[in-house]
């Protein structure tokens, strides 16, 4: 099957299928998906990419985004049997685009991830539970960009199906693939602006490397970031195995 899945205003949507988990299962396709913002699916010229969305029965949307920015750009469109959950995980706005040019984007990231870790442990512990739930799948999460707060919560989530590590580094960097499309989004809604950050849009392998080194350091692992901060117990995990997992 593709991971990349295409749409004519998304640019970074993917199922997170198909990576080896605990035990040796496979993370089941057509179950758990990744976004950039889904607001794009509102647009009068996103009709067959609205169908496309509905294609896939996708019953469960959690939306990592702040209010202000839903309330700038809107939400997935509704629709029947779709759940739609805002829970925004990052707590301390940056504007990316008007950083230095001399920040750089591995480390920035990295500590971005961390602070998310650290300031949204409430919105972790909640979305961890609706991908966990009976019934919510196929559900798909994302933000802006599908990168950031959809990286870590894709990196979270992987490693807690028992995912190599290197696998949840390779899967954050396909992010790159989207990266042209994403500036030229941001350039068409500031026709005004030339000059922004180098590192912007990027999603630098090393960056999710770092973190998750962060969290082992910290915590011994993923698992033990999960209990120790989020509150997640041994059961949860089961269930996310379950619902994500082929028997």
């Amino acid at each position: 099957m593709t991971r990349h899945i295409e749409f004519a205003r998304l640019h970074n949507f993917r199922d997170l299928g198909g990576y080896t988990g605990d035990g040796g299962r496979t993370v089941r396709w057509g179950r758990l998906y990744r976004s950039d913002s889904l607001s794009k699916l509102a647009g009068e010229d996103a009709g067959e990419d609205r169908e496309r969305f509905r294609a896939l029965g996708i019953r469960t949307v959690i939306d990592l985004r702040y209010p202000q920015e839903i309330a700038a750009k809107g939400r997935v469109p509704a629709s029947d049997g779709l759940a739609w959950h805002n829970l925004s995980v990052e707590h301390r706005p940056v504007s990316q685009s008007r950083l230095a040019h001399d920040v750089d984007p591995v480390r920035f990231f990295a500590d971005l991830h961390a602070e998310v870790a650290e300031d949204g442990v409430e919105e972790l512990r909640q979305v961890l539970h609706l991908i966990a739930g009976d019934g919510t799948a196929p559900l798909v999460f994302h933000c802006a960009a599908g990168k950031d707060r959809t990286g870590l919560v894709a990196g979270l989530v992987l490693a807690l199906l028992g995912v190599g590590e290197e696998d949840i580094i390779a899967d954050y960097a396909l992010s790159e693939l989207a990266t042209e499309r994403l500036i030229a989004d941001w350039k068409a809604g500031r026709p005004d602006r030339e000059d922004f950050w180098p590192g912007y849009g990027l999603a630098p392998a090393d960056s999710m490397r770092l973190f998750l080194a962060a969290l082992n350091a910290g915590h011994g692992s993923v698992c033990g970031y999960a209990r120790d901060r989020l509150g997640i117990g041994d059961n949860l995990i089961a269930d996310l195995r379950t619902q994500l997992l082929e028997a």
